[in-house]
């Protein structure tokens, strides 16, 4: 896991390498569509990590029909009721898709375990299925791409104290976030525990250290883009048509309200 950085990323590289880094998803997203490829990626991590961030990041120029993002609510009764890891499987990708799981499966070996969510003994049997289910995701053609967001005690107290006080930034804030911030070095020992069953040869764990967001986006993309095999498939030269003719037509003013 990389160290603290010392001096933040400015603000005009990081749109500069994040410019580049778009073209290059945009052709992950051709090559995904052409090819049928298949990529499923998981982000995991404590709150205030830059989860949301890094995801918006990947996706702000990029179709949301090819990237698909999941973030699913608490679970319904029935929900509840059945194999735990069932309601996220029709979320997998098909052919042709990009998937990205904002929080996943995992949740019950993070947040449920930590808040009281779940049992012990239902929090370690998870973590004993966990590999088999994603050997099989990883032997359906899928490439499973895990992350772990990691954040220092003083940045994260910074960004919760950021969704206290900016109007922007309240929404991000619930009681569930401020009971999982006093509760630091749970979440490390279930992150831990996490780590030791679920990081296998298939469908290893990559922990990426956040406190300076920008450069944390710009690792987790350049990473993502050098761990799929992807070739843009050729692109025909395009040359726009020319309008047709009026034929008398003469601009109306269509609309009674209009804005700016």
């Amino acid at each position: 896991m990389k160290g603290n950085v010392s001096e933040p990323l400015k603000r005009k590289p990081y749109e500069r390498k994040l410019r580049d880094l778009h073209a290059e998803l945009v052709k992950l997203q051709e090559w995904a569509k052409h090819e049928g490829g298949k990529v499923c990626i998981v982000f995991e991590g404590r709150d205030g990590a830059g989860k949301g961030g890094v995801i918006k990041a990947i996706t702000e120029r990029v179709s949301p029909r090819i990237f698909r993002v999941v973030a699913l609510p608490p679970p319904t009764e029935r929900e509840r009721s059945q194999m735990y890891v069932q309601r996220y499987v029709p979320h997998l990708p098909a052919a042709g898709e990009i998937v990205i799981f904002d929080r996943s499966w995992y949740n019950r070996a993070g947040v449920e375990r930590v808040m009281g969510f779940c049992t012990e003994e239902q929090a370690k049997s998870f973590l004993q299925i966990v590999p088999g289910v994603e050997k099989a995701i990883v032997d359906s053609g899928t490439i499973l791409l895990k992350y772990w967001l990691e954040v220092g005690q003083d940045e994260q107290t910074r960004r919760m104290e950021e969704r206290i006080t900016d109007p922007r930034k309240i929404w991000k804030l619930s009681p569930m976030d401020l009971k999982s911030y006093s509760r630091w070095y749970d979440y490390s020992r279930a992150r831990d525990e996490m780590f030791r069953a679920s990081d296998t040869a298939w469908a290893p764990w990559y922990a990426v250290r956040s406190d300076d967001k920008r450069q944390a986006r710009l690792d987790i993309i350049s990473h993502i883009l050098s761990s799929v095999p992807y070739e843009p498939p050729p692109r025909e030269k395009i040359k726009l048509p020319k309008r047709q003719k009026s034929d008398g037509y003469e601009e109306a003013n269509f609309a009674r309200n209009w804005i700016g």
